[in-house]
């Protein structure tokens, strides 16, 4: 484990903040602040991002998650702990995140739309877009835990 960081926010502080104002104006968004944060927590888990998975585990932990949920995050699939909007939240996370076959599945941005706002689907993929961002900035720059 490396304890240097390369100092990035202030190597690009415009660019830095640019993506920081992006992360501060989803918090004044329409989404559930648990369900971005979750969002979060399990992007950075499929990035190995370390630093940002330290930080919105972190976070849920202050704002009243459970063990349980926080602990089977990873097999959200398998878990009987997370609602059916929390899941569709996590398959779109998933899918805008692998983007596989540059693709995201049609039905599922479909059934999206029956159960959020199209505002809401909209800060949800900035949401998933910003945090797939700082999780390739902090790994690549080796942003210390």
């Amino acid at each position: 484990m490396s304890t240097n960081t390369f100092p990035y926010w202030t190597l690009a502080p415009d660019a830095f903040n640019a993506l920081n104002k992006l992360t501060e104006t989803l918090e004044t968004g329409s989404l559930d602040k648990k369900l971005q944060n979750l969002i979060y927590l399990r992007i950075s888990q499929i990035n190995g991002c370390a630093y940002c998975t330290q930080l919105h585990g972190r976070d849920l932990r202050k704002d009243g998650e459970t063990p349980e949920r926080m602990d089977t995050l990873a097999a959200w699939k398998e878990s009987p702990h997370f609602t059916h909007d929390e899941r569709l939240a996590l398959r779109w996370a998933e899918a805008v995140t692998y983007l596989k076959d540059q693709q995201v599945p049609k039905e599922l941005f479909n059934e999206l739309k029956t159960r959020y706002s199209d505002a809401q689907i909209a800060e949800l993929t900035f949401a998933i877009a910003s945090i797939n961002a700082w999780n390739r900035i902090a790994i690549s720059m080796h942003r210390a835990v």
